[in-house]
């Protein structure tokens, strides 16, 4: 293990507005390209070998948003946040000329949460501070892991020491930081597992993002998984690797909020709390998806997936939309559930009855808390308990009905 002394000092005060509670309306940009493919992947990801015309794409951007704002109408940004794919690829001014083409279409206040993803291979202390200057405020790195040979098992291009370097870069520039784990690896213990969630808590991250390895189609894990050549823990294992997690977290002061999110209280992540609070959002980019609202319905749209394909459809027609669908309120109502009992602070069940036009089937509520799966906050919100996150998709499937 690199050392590189004690605990990282963090950035100076941040300026990021507090949080309303409210769903807000956010915007997310989708930089599609990655420096290599990892092979636990399945995010709408591309690998180019020759370069990326920034410009271009950056024009691309600037059309379809203007077409989002047409179909949003006017809004104030609660969010911002530019993911992929891996945008540090970007060069700071590209960074900067989409902030500005989003400040040109909808208003955005000062202080609000502006969040790009990095990757540590990609980070540079000069292209950090540019990324600063054109208004980022907030940085989430894919670390993964923090020993060498399972970040190599991972397919991940940089080592411990590159990402110790770039956390301390990024405590150093922003504001605000988080870094996403990794976990429920192949012969992963929970003695293994707990030492290392403890040492990412010691690098002062005020967020952390801690997924447990699934095996999805299309990847190179699901094909050598189905082989049989890679094993990953079992439902009980993994079950003993989550509650471990739960309650590492909250001893150090960085509980779980949603179900695979832990953050100091006020360092939530702004732009995910307005999809888990089901607010709208705008999806711009390829392979990006948004929610809208339009008077009692909310449109859902996708666009392309390949990039190539996407900015000759921005270039030919203003937008890459492939998919525009208008979400009725039973699809509606089961999406509120679906996000918000993801959450720690629940489900607003007066929103949930006024949106759905009736109450929670008192059977299966009953049954669900009766069981330990659900609580009451007060009388007016929903939540799962510890024992309901680990079933959350038949929760929320007793509940939907």
């Amino acid at each position: 293990m690199t050392d590189l002394g004690s605990r990282f000092s963090p950035a100076p005060n941040t300026t990021i507005a507090p949080d309303t509670g409210e769903p807000g309306f956010g915007i997310y940009v989708h930089w599609p390209f990655c420096a290599a493919k990892c092979p636990y992947c399945d995010f709408n990801s591309h690998v180019r070998h020759k370069p990326v015309d920034q410009d271009r794409f950056v024009a691309a951007f600037l059309k379809e948003m203007d077409t989002m704002r047409q179909l949003s109408g006017s809004k104030v940004v609660t969010s911002i946040f530019m993911g992929g794919g891996t945008p540090s690829l970007m060069d700071p001014q590209t960074v900067g000329a989409i902030l500005d083409g989003i400040a040109r279409f909808w208003h955005v206040p000062d202080g609000i949460e502006i969040t790009m993803e990095a990757n540590p291979s990609s980070v540079e202390a000069e292209r950090f501070r540019g990324y600063r200057a054109a208004g980022v405020n907030r940085v989430s790195m894919g670390v993964q892991a923090l020993n060498d040979r399972d970040l190599k098992f991972l397919g991940r291009l940089h080592d411990v020491a590159d990402a110790l370097k770039a956390i301390r870069l990024a405590r150093e520039i922003f504001p605000r930081m988080s870094f996403d784990l990794i976990y429920a690896r192949p012969n992963q213990t929970v003695e293994e597992w707990e030492k290392e969630l403890v040492e990412a808590i010691s690098y002062a991250v005020d967020h952390l993002s801690l997924y447990q390895l699934t095996i999805e189609e299309g990847t190179a894990f699901y094909g050598l998984h189905k082989a049989g050549k890679l094993i990953v823990p079992d439902g009980d294992q993994s079950a003993l690797l989550y509650e471990a997690t739960q309650e590492i977290t909250a001893r150090h002061g960085m509980p779980a909020y949603e179900v695979s999110n832990h953050a100091i209280p006020g360092a939530e992540s702004r732009h995910n709390l307005t999809y888990w609070r089901y607010g709208d959002y705008a999806g711009i980019g390829p392979g990006a998806h948004g929610r809208l609202t339009k008077g009692s319905a909310k449109l859902a749209t996708a666009t392309e997936r390949h990039p190539e394909t996407w900015i000759e459809a921005v270039e030919r027609d203003g937008h890459g939309i492939l998919d525009q669908e208008m979400l009725g309120v039973e699809e509606q109502s089961d999406e509120l559930l679906l996000m918000g009992l993801r959450l720690r602070e629940g489900v607003d069940l007066a929103r949930w009855s006024d949106l759905s036009g009736r109450d929670l089937d008192p059977d299966k509520e009953e049954f669900l808390l009766q069981h330990g799966f659900i609580e009451r906050i007060g009388n007016s919100r929903l939540r799962c308990t510890p024992s309901g996150m680990l079933i959350l998709d038949s929760v929320v499937a007793d509940l939907a009905c």
